[in-house]
C-alpha cells in the first residue's frame, strides 16, 4: 500500500484555485469592455445622433476584428506561450477601450470598436486551450463553466456600475458614458501586466506546485490524453477545412446571434418597459436574468461531467433559449417578458461549456486548440449579425420583437443541427486503469 499517493481532490482543488479566480477576473474585465457599449447607448445615441442601425453596426463591427485575428492571435499564443500573449491581448485591449470614451462621431466609433477586437480577437480559445494544459476532460466542462461564468457575472456587475457611473460621473464637464467606457478600459491595463507575472504556461513549470504534485499531474493529463481513441492530429488548414469543426462553427454562429443580440440590445429592451425608469435602475433590472443564467450554467455543466456526455447537454439549452426569446417577444407583460429573458438567457449560458468539450471528442489537444479558433473565430461573426439584425428591424418596425422571434428561430435550427450530430467518441472509462497497469 502505497501510503505517499497524492490526494487528487486537493491537487485538482490546489489547480483551479490558482488558475480559475485569476481568468476569472480577465473574462469579467474582457466581457464588460465589449459589452458596456449597450449601456452607453443609453446615453451615447442621444448624444452622437446615433439610429439604431448605426448602434446595431457599432456593436457588431467589434466581431469582424475578431473575426479576422482569431486564429493567427492563437497561432502566436502557441508560440509565444500563453502568459505572454493573454498579457499583451489584456494590455492592448484595455488601451482601445479607454480611447473609446474619447469618440466624437459614428465613424470613429466603427474604427475603435473594430480595432477593439482585433485586439481582444485569441483571449477566449485561448484560455480555453490553456485550460486544457491544466485540466482532464472529465473535469472540463466545469471548470470551462467556471470560467464563463464570468460572462454572465461581468453582467451583474456591469450593469449597476455602468448605469451609476453614466448617472453620477460627469467631471470636466465630461459625459457619464464617456467616463463609464474610459474607467472600465483601464484594469484591463493592469491585469495585464499581473497576468505576465501571475500565469504559468504548463504544469511543468509550475513552482507553486511540490514536485509530487507535478510528476502526478503531468501524468495524469497524459494518460487522458492516451484515453481518447480515435481522435485525429490534422493541420492547421486540414482543421480549418474538417467538416465537423465548420458544422460546430456554424452552431457557435446562430449560438451567438441569440446571445449577443439579446446582451447588446437588453438596457433599451428594458428601457422600453417604461419611460420613467432611470439609468441606474434599468442596470439593477439587467441584473437579474444573469444571476439566475449564472446558476443555471454551473449546475448544468455540473451535470454534463457528472454524465459525461456532450452532445444533449449542448442542444437542449439551445431549444431553450429559443422558446425564452418567443415568450419575450409575444409577451406585452414586463415581468412575464423578463421571466422569459430569464429562461432564453440561461439556456444560452448553460450552452457554453459543454458545447466546448466536443471538439476534444474527435480531435487531439494540439488540433483541437485550432479547432476552437476556428469555431470562436467564426462563430462570433453571429455577434455582428444579431445586434446588427436587432438594430435593422428595430430601426424599420420601432420594434425588437421581429428580431427576438428570427434569433428564435436560428436557435432553433443550432437545436437541431447539435441533436443530429454525429459525436461518438467517448474517454473510454478503463483506459486510464490500463495504461496504469501497463505503465507498472
Amino acid at each position: 500500500m502505497n501510503n505517499n499517493k497524492p490526494d487528487e481532490a486537493a491537487i485538482v482543488r490546489k489547480v483551479t484555485l490558482r488558475i480559475i479566480p485569476f481568468v476569472f477576473l480577465l473574462y469579467i474585465v474582457s466581457y464588460l469592455d465589449r459589452a458596456n457599449i449597450g449601456y452607453a447607448a443609453l446615453q451615447m445615441n442621444k448624444e452622437l445622433a446615433l439610429s439604431s442601425e448605426a448602434f446595431g453596426f457599432i456593436s457588431g463591427i467589434f466581431f469582424i476584428g475578431y473575426f479576422l485575428f482569431e486564429v493567427p492571435s492563437n497561432v502566436m499564443l502557441n508560440k509565444f506561450g500563453a502568459r505572454v500573449w493573454i498579457a499583451r491581448i489584456l494590455v492592448t485591449w484595455g488601451c482601445i477601450a479607454a480611447l473609446t470614451a474619447f469618440a466624437q462621431t459614428a465613424n470613429q466609433l466603427y474604427i475603435l470598436r473594430f480595432f477593439l477586437g482585433v485586439a481582444e480577437a485569441g483571449f477566449f480559445p485561448g484560455i480555453i486551450v490553456y485550460l486544457t494544459f491544466w485540466f482532464r476532460a472529465k473535469e472540463l466542462a466545469t471548470t470551462v463553466a467556471l470560467f464563463t461564468a464570468a460572462i454572465p457575472v461581468s453582467y451583474i456587475i456591469g450593469a449597476p456600475m455602468s448605469t451609476w457611473i453614466m448617472d453620477n460621473v460627469s467631471w470636466f464637464d465630461w459625459s457619464g458614458w464617456r467616463w463609464m467606457l474610459f474607467l472600465e478600459g483601464i484594469p484591463a491595463v493592469f491585469l495585464g501586466v499581473a497576468c505576465f507575472f501571475y500565469l504559468t504556461d504548463r504544469p511543468e513549470q509550475a513552482k507553486w506546485l511540490k514536485p509530487e504534485e507535478q510528476q502526478w499531474l503531468i501524468a495524469e493529463l497524459e494518460r487522458d490524453r492516451l484515453s481518447r481513441k480515435d481522435v485525429k492530429s490534422l493541420g492547421v488548414y486540414k482543421t480549418m477545412t474538417h467538416p465537423k469543426v465548420l458544422y460546430l462553427a456554424f452552431i457557435y454562429f446562430v449560438y451567438q446571434c441569440g446571445s449577443l443580440g439579446v446582451g447588446y440590445w437588453m438596457p433599451q429592451i428594458i428601457k422600453g418597459f417604461s419611460e420613467s425608469l432611470t439609468h441606474t435602475q434599468i442596470g439593477l433590472i439587467a441584473m437579474l436574468p444573469y444571476i439566475v443564467a449564472t446558476a443555471a450554467m454551473i449546475l448544468w455543466s455540473r451535470h454534463s461531467d457528472l454524465r459525461n456526455e456532450r452532445k444533449l447537454h449542448s442542444a437542449l439549452p439551445l431549444l431553450m433559449a429559443a422558446l425564452g426569446l418567443v415568450g419575450a417577444a409575444v409577451l406585452g407583460n414586463p415581468f412575464l417578458a423578463m421571466a422569459m429573458i430569464c429562461i432564453a438567457l440561461s439556456g444560452l449560458y448553460s450552452f457554453k461549456s459543454p458545447f466546448w468539450a466536443l471538439p476534444t471528442l474527435f480531435l487531439d489537444r494540439a488540433t483541437a486548440a485550432v479547432s476552437i479558433a476556428v469555431i470562436n473565430s467564426i462563430g462570433n461573426l453571429g455577434g455582428f449579425v444579431g445586434p446588427s439584425l436587432i438594430g435593422l428591424v428595430k430601426g424599420t418596425s420601432h420594434s425588437a420583437a421581429n428580431g427576438l422571434l428570427f434569433l428564435s428561430a436560428l436557435l432553433l435550427i443550432g437545436f437541431l443541427m447539435t441533436l443530429f450530430m454525429r459525436v461518438t467518441n467517448r474517454p473510454a472509462p478503463d483506459a486510464g486503469a490500463a495504461l496504469g497497469r501497463q505503465a507498472h
